[in-house]
C-alpha cells in the first residue's frame, strides 16, 4: 500500500493544486504564435503533470509492503555462569543441588520447545557473553555483568529480529552498571529466577569501609556491617586482621536475622606503605557458602607531609603552644610569621621560621606571588587584620581556598575586629556571615561564659572528637576550662556547619567553631579567644588542645591537592578494567595540556608496566589510561608529569584487587531484579513451574503485527526520469512551434 511521510492538509493541497492550474491556464490561453489545440494540450498537459509531480513529490510517498522477519526471529538464552550459581539451595534438604544444575536443567528442556518456532542460541554470561554448551555448563565466572549481556546482545544481533530474551540467572549483578536501563527497541527479557529469595543459613561480611588518613599515625574509623541469616540470637565473633595479623575481637549479638548490624574500629595505619586491614567473621559448617566471610580493604599512607603557613598578628600564647602542638607532628612542616611591630622607618617587621627554600618568599610578611602562596596545603591567619593585606593578597588567598584546592582557618579577636574581612575576597570564602549576629538563642542554665557547648554535628564530627563515643567527647569538652573570650559573628551560610557553640559576655549563644566547603577547598572559623587556657588549665597529661589543632591541621588538609593527582577507578576483581586519570597542573594549579606523563603500575608479583595517558581534557589538564589487572592483591601506580623537562609533580596511588568477593555478596536470590528488568522490557518473570508456557508467550509476541518494509516512491530514477522529460518535452514542443 502506499502512504505519504509529509502528507499535507486538505486545503494546502488544493491550493497548489489551484495555483499549478492557473499558472498553466495563464501560460497557455494566449500564445504568440497560433497553434491548434492539440498541441496547446499537449504543453499545458506537460506544465501540469510536472507541477503535479512536485505537489507528490513534497508529500514524500512511500510504499509499504508486509515485513518477513519473523521467519528469521531469534529467541537467545542467557544462562549465568557466574561463581555464585555455583551455590547449593536448589530442591528441599539433602536433595540440594547446585544452581548451574538446575539452569542446565532448565535451559536443555526449554530450548527444543522454543527451537520449534524460533532459532534458539544459547549463550553463557559472567564477565563477558559466549556461547555454551547447556550439557556442559561450569559456573567459573569472576563476575556477573548482565547489563553488558544485554548490550552485547544488541550489537550480536543487529539487523535480525529478535523475539525474546530468556535470562536464567539468580540475579545479582556483580560486574558493570546495575544502574543501566533498557533502551527503547530492546526485545522483551523472560527471567526464570534460580535460587532461593531467603538465606537459610549463613554468616557474611556486607561492607567494609575506612577513611583515609590524613597524616601519619593518625587514628581512624573502619567500620563493618555483618549479617547472620539463619543462627537466631547465637552471637558472631567478628576479627579485625592488619596485614594478616589478628589485632582486634569483638562479639556481636543478631537482633534479627539478615538485618545488618554495623560495627566499628579504630586503627592507625602503617605511615610509610599501605595497611591490609581484614574484617571476618568466624564460618560455621553448616553456612551456605564461606566465601561471604571476609572483606579487605586498604589504606593507602598519608603520602607526603602537609605544608601549613601560619601568620600571626602579633607575638603571644596562642602562637607559641599552637606552633609547639603542630611541630610535635612529624607529617607537618610549619613555616610561621609572626610580625613584631613597626621598625624606625615605619616599616613592620617579622619573625619567620620555616623551610629555607620558602622563607624567602615570606619576607614582607605574606607570600606575594600564587606559586609562594600555592605551595602550602593550607594557611592559618590568627589576629591579622584585614588591613595587613593588599588587595591582590586577598583576591590570592580566596583562590588558593577555591582553584587551588587548599585549607583556610581564620582565628582571634583581632581577625575580627572592627569590619573583618567584611566587603573583602575572603568574606564569601568563611563559614560565617562577617555581619550581623546571630540569633539569641537561650544558652542553657547552667553554662559558663566562654566555655565550650558541642551542637550535634560538632558531636560526631572528627575534628571535634576527643572521645571513642560523641557522649565521651561531650563530657571531655564540658570539662574544658573557658576561653578569655568570643568574637560575636553573624549565622552560619547556607551548606557550613557550627561544631560548636558558647555563651559570650551578653548572654547569647554565638559560634565558636564553624567550617564548610568552598570551591575545592576549606574554610575553617575560630571565633574563641586564648584556646591556649585549654593547655595550661588542665592537668598535664591532658591533651585536649594538641588534639583539636592536630585534628584542625588533618582537617583543612584533607584531600588537599598537589599539582599532579591521580584519580583511580575500577579493578575490584581480576578481568575488570581499572581507570587511571592524571590532571597535571603548575605551580598556580594552571591546567598543563602538553605535558609528558607516564605512570607505573607494580603488579602484586612485583612485575613493572609503564603506560603513557593521552590527553582526555584540555581545559583542565587531564590525561588517560587504563589496564586489567589479571590476578589479586595490591597494585602501587606512581605518575609522573613533566614539561618541558621540567617536572611538575608526582602523584601515587594503590588498587586493591579482589578484596571483596562481589559475587557471594547476598547469595540470594534477588528476584526484585529480574523482575525490574522484565517489566522494564515488557517481559516477564517466569517461574521454573510455569516454564512450558513460555514458548507460547514467545509466540504471542511475536505475531504481533512486524513493522512494514518502506520503499520511498520519490527517491527513485523513475521520478527523476519523470522530472527530465516533462519539461523537455514541453521546451521541444515549443521550439518547434516557435515559442521560446
Amino acid at each position: 500500500m502506499m502512504a505519504f511521510d509529509a502528507l499535507m492538509p486538505w486545503w494546502a493541497l488544493a491550493i497548489l493544486a489551484a495555483g499549478a492550474i492557473g499558472v498553466t491556464a495563464r501560460a497557455y490561453a494566449r500564445p504568440v504564435v497560433p497553434m491548434s489545440s492539440r498541441v496547446r494540450l499537449v504543453l499545458a498537459g506537460c506544465r501540469l503533470s510536472l507541477l503535479f509531480l512536485l505537489i507528490v513529490i513534497l508529500q514524500r510517498p512511500v510504499l509499504l509492503e508486509p515485513s518477513d522477519d519473523r521467519r528469521d526471529a531469534i529467541v537467545p538464552i542467557l544462562v549465568d555462569v557466574s561463581r555464585s550459581m555455583r551455590l547449593n539451595d536448589v530442591g528441599v534438604g539433602a536433595g540440594n543441588r547446585p544452581r548451574i544444575d538446575e539452569a542446565a536443567r532448565i535451559v536443555e528442556n526449554l530450548a527444543p520447545a522454543v527451537a520449534a518456532a524460533f532459532d534458539v542460541e544459547v549463550l553463557g554470561f559472567g564477565e563477558s557473553l559466549a556461547p555454551v554448551d547447556p550439557a556442559n555448563l561450569r559456573a567459573d565466572g569472576r563476575r556477573s555483568d548482565l547489563g553488558g549481556a544485554l548490550r552485547a546482545i544488541r550489537e550480536r544481533y543487529r539487523g535480525r529480529s529478535i523475539a525474546g530474551v530468556v535470562v536464567v540467572s539468580d540475579g545479582g549483578e556483580s560486574g558493570g552498571d546495575p544502574s543501566v536501563q533498557p533502551e527503547d527497541g530492546d526485545p522483551p527479557v523472560f527471567a526464570v529466577g534460580v535460587g532461593r529469595p531467603m538465606i537459610a543459613r549463613d554468616r557474611e561480611v556486607l561492607d567494609v569501609t575506612v577513611g583515609a588518613p590524613i597524616l601519619a599515625n593518625s587514628a581512624i574509623d573502619l567500620r563493618a556491617s555483618i549479617a547472620s541469616h539463619g543462627f537466631d540470637d547465637e552471637p558472631v565473633e567478628v576479627r579485625l586482621l592488619e596485614d594478616g595479623r589478628l589485632v582486634q575481637v569483638d562479639r556481636m549479638t543478631p537482633t534479627a536475622t539478615g538485618a545488618p548490624m554495623p560495627i566499628a574500629f579504630r586503627v592507625s595505619p602503617k605511615p610509610d606503605v599501605a595497611t591490609l586491614y581484614t574484617v571476618e567473621v568466624a564460618e560455621a559448617g553448616s553456612e551456605l557458602t564461606g566465601g561471604n566471610n571476609a572483606q579487605r580493604v586498604l589504606v593507602p599512607p598519608p603520602g607526603r607531609p602537609r605544608r601549613i603557613l601560619l601568620v600571626e598578628g602579633a607575638p603571644g600564647y596562642e602562637h607559641s603552644f599552637l606552633k609547639r602542638a603542630w611541630l610535635q607532628d612529624e607529617a607537618i612542616e610549619l613555616d610561621s610569621v609572626v610580625r613584631k611591630g613597626a621598625n624606625e622607618r615605619g616599616q613592620d617587621t617579622f619573625y619567620i621560621q620555616g623551610h629555607p627554600d620558602r622563607t624567602p618568599a615570606l619576607a614582607a610578611g605574606y607570600p606575594q606571588h600564587r606559586p609562594a602562596l600555592f605551595a602550602y596545603d593550607a594557611v592559618v591567619l590568627a589576629n591579622v587584620p584585614a588591613e595587613f593585606f593588599t588587595p591582590d593578597q586577598l583576591d590570592m588567598t580566596a583562590d588558593f581556598v577555591s582553584t587551588r584546592g587548599g585549607g583556610l582557618l581564620v582565628l582571634g579577636a583581632q581577625t575580627f575586629s572592627g569590619r573583618g574581612f567584611a566587603a573583602t575576597p575572603l568574606e564569601e570564602v568563611l563559614p560565617l556571615h562577617a555581619s550581623g549576629r546571630t540569633a539569641q538563642i537561650a544558652p542553657p542554665a547552667t553554662r559558663v561564659p566562654n566555655t565550650v557547648s558541642l551542637t550535634e554535628d560538632g558531636a560526631h564530627h572528627g575534628l571535634m572528637r576527643l572521645g571513642a563515643t560523641p557522649a565521651a567527647t561531650r563530657a571531655r569538652w564540658d570539662a574544658a576550662p573557658p576561653l578569655a573570650g568570643v568574637a560575636a559573628l553573624g549565622d552560619p551560610k547556607p551548606g557550613a556547619s557550627v561544631l560548636a557553640h558558647t555563651v559570650g559576655a551578653g548572654g547569647g549563644l554565638h559560634p565558636l567553631v564553624a567550617v564548610h566547603r568552598y570551591g575545592r577547598g576549606r574554610a575553617m572559623v575560630f571565633t574563641g579567644e586564648a584556646s591556649w587556657r585549654w593547655k595550661m588549665l588542665l592537668p598535664s597529661d591532658d591533651d585536649t588542645y594538641d588534639t583539636f589543632w592536630r585534628q584542625s591541621a588533618r582537617w583543612l588538609t584533607d584531600g588537599t591537592p598537589g599539582p599532579v593527582t591521580l584519580a583511580i577507578a575500577g579493578g575490584r576483581v581480576p578481568g575488570e578494567t581499572v581507570r587511571l586519570e592524571v590532571t597535571s597542573r603548575d605551580s598556580t594549579y594552571t591546567a598543563v595540556a602538553d605535558a609528558s606523563v607516564t605512570v607505573r603500575v607494580v603488579d602484586p608479583a612485583g612485575a613493572l608496566q609503564e603506560l603513557r595517558p593521552a590527553l582526555a581534557d584540555a581545559t583542565a589538564g587531564r590525561y588517560v589510561t587504563e589496564f586489567t589487572p589479571t590476578q589479586k592483591g595490591v597494585y602501587q601506580i606512581d605518575a609522573t608529569a613533566d614539561q618541558a623537562a621540567i617536572n611538575l609533580g608526582d602523584a601515587d596511588g594503590w588498587v586493591l584487587v579482589g578484596g571483596a568477593d562481589r559475587e557471594l555478596t547476598d547469595p540470594r536470590l534477588h528476584g526484585d531484579a529480574l523482575a525490574r528488568l522484565a517489566e522494564a522490557t515488557g517481559g516477564a518473570v517466569v517461574s521454573p513451574e510455569a516454564l512450558g508456557d513460555l514458548p507460547r508467550q514467545l509466540r504471542d509476541r511475536s505475531a504481533d503485527p512486524a513493522p512494514p518494509v518502506r520503499h520511498d516512491l520519490w527517491h527513485n530514477v523513475w521520478v527523476f526520469a519523470l522530472l527530465v522529460l516533462l519539461p523537455s518535452t514541453e521546451w521541444i514542443v515549443r521550439r518547434q512551434w516557435g515559442l521560446r
